[in-house]
């Protein structure tokens, strides 16, 4: 009798059992660290375990990519020290002078990057409003543009740009995209199926999920393409590979990875439902409110909930804003997202001058506490502030 042909799973499955890999030695269902940094030669010098040295690659690496890859649909996943080292790995693939079309509205030092450093390595960014397609057209040079980043949805603002066209734009001009996808976690969203080269995360968020790890992680439609050899020599020469207890302990979170997220975006719908109808709150903004103008496409490319991430504007202004923020106890003040914890920042005051960011912003990262707790200690802290 032969074994019926293997289940398709789902990815919450692949991502609670990581992958189903089971250590050979002691058939332990949990993987181990590997921390060696340097591996035996064959007797003819060869290394045909497929390790030579720890800078390149790792076992525990590996196979956290290999989680990465699965849930993303991707051909290869490639992890990096953070999030910052995975987007500039993608930039500095290009050729020298590459064109390179950006949001306004985005993470804010990759943003900085991109506007300031970006340039002493001769590249050209243009940042413009990713939400209009006609300015994307514009922007996007045949020929010259080599690159095009979506940040969906982006950060803080959460504006929500329509993947599968921008990819379409771009595809006609010979231009690579890649989807900054950390706020929507594969979950929700599948930049790869909706056209795009590249799926970035800073896995420091969701992917990890107990704000103890930095990493960055990249994920490819198709492994064949130059560009990614070249982002994966980069990797290897800069020395910006994940370290091997830090792709462990990311395994470790991403197996939760489909109950955090839902239950986040479960809370973040319902604390947006209640503070779009606070008196001390002038404009919350969740792509999951049918008020937000990017619900709609939202709503067609986000599978099954809107994220964890939503940001309120705060009716009597910047000082009341930042008033609020300095009052809670349950919220956490500090930078980051993603996290079971949840965290609260004034972002205008933290991004400094240039910021898109309105100064009455309050960025919100729900986690996994009660929802009640959550809103109970906002909205205290809304109207003292707001008195």
């Amino acid at each position: 009798m032969t074994d019926p042909s293997p289940l398709k799973l789902k990815p919450r499955t692949l991502a609670a059992q990581a992958l189903g890999v089971i250590e050979p030695t002691t058939k332990g269902i949990v993987p181990p660290v590997h921390a060696a940094t340097t591996f035996l030669r064959d007797p003819d010098n060869q290394y045909r375990s497929g390790y030579g040295y720890g800078r390149p690659d790792n076992a525990t690496v590996r196979q956290a990519e290999a989680v990465i890859a699965a849930l993303e649909g991707a051909d290869e996943a490639m992890l990096f020290g953070s999030g910052m080292a995975a987007a500039t790995a993608v930039v500095l693939a290009l050729d020298p002078g590459a064109h390179i079309v950006a949001p306004r509205v985005m993470y804010w030092a990759l943003r900085h990057w991109l506007t300031v450093d970006a340039a002493r390595f001769g590249y050209r960014a243009e940042l413009v409003d990713m939400t209009d397609l006609d300015a994307v057209e514009k922007a996007v040079r045949p020929g010259a543009t080599q690159l095009v980043w979506i940040e969906a949805p982006g950060n803080p603002l959460w504006t929500v740009t329509d993947i599968a066209a921008v990819a379409e734009i771009a595809r006609r001009a010979g231009a690579w995209v890649a989807v900054d996808s950390t706020a929507a976690t594969p979950v929700f969203t599948q930049p790869l199926a909706l056209g795009a080269d590249i799926v970035m995360h800073s896995a420091t968020k969701y992917l990890n999920g107990h704000s103890d790890v930095l990493a960055g992680a990249l994920a490819v439609r198709d492994r064949g393409h130059p560009l990614w050899a070249r982002i994966g020599a980069w990797r290897a020469r800069q020395g910006a590979v994940l370290g091997p207890f830090e792709a462990w302990l990311l395994l470790r979170g991403m197996r939760t990875l489909d109950l955090r997220v839902r239950a986040a975006a479960q809370s973040a719908a319902l604390l947006a439902q209640r503070f779009s109808q606070h008196p001390a709150v002038a404009q919350v903004l969740y792509p999951g409110l049918p008020s937000h103008p990017g619900h709609a496409i939202a709503a067609r490319q986000m599978s099954g909930g809107f994220g964890g991430m939503l940001s309120i504007r705060v009716a009597a202004g910047e000082a009341a804003a930042i008033a609020a923020a300095a009052r809670v106890t349950v919220w956490k003040r500090a930078t980051s997202l993603g996290g079971v914890e949840s965290l609260i920042e004034h972002r205008a005051s933290v991004e400094g001058p240039g910021s898109p960011c309105p100064p009455d912003l309050l960025r919100l990262s729900v986690g996994a506490e009660d929802p009640d707790d959550l809103y109970a200690d906002l909205d205290r802290a809304l109207r003292a502030a707001s008195a």
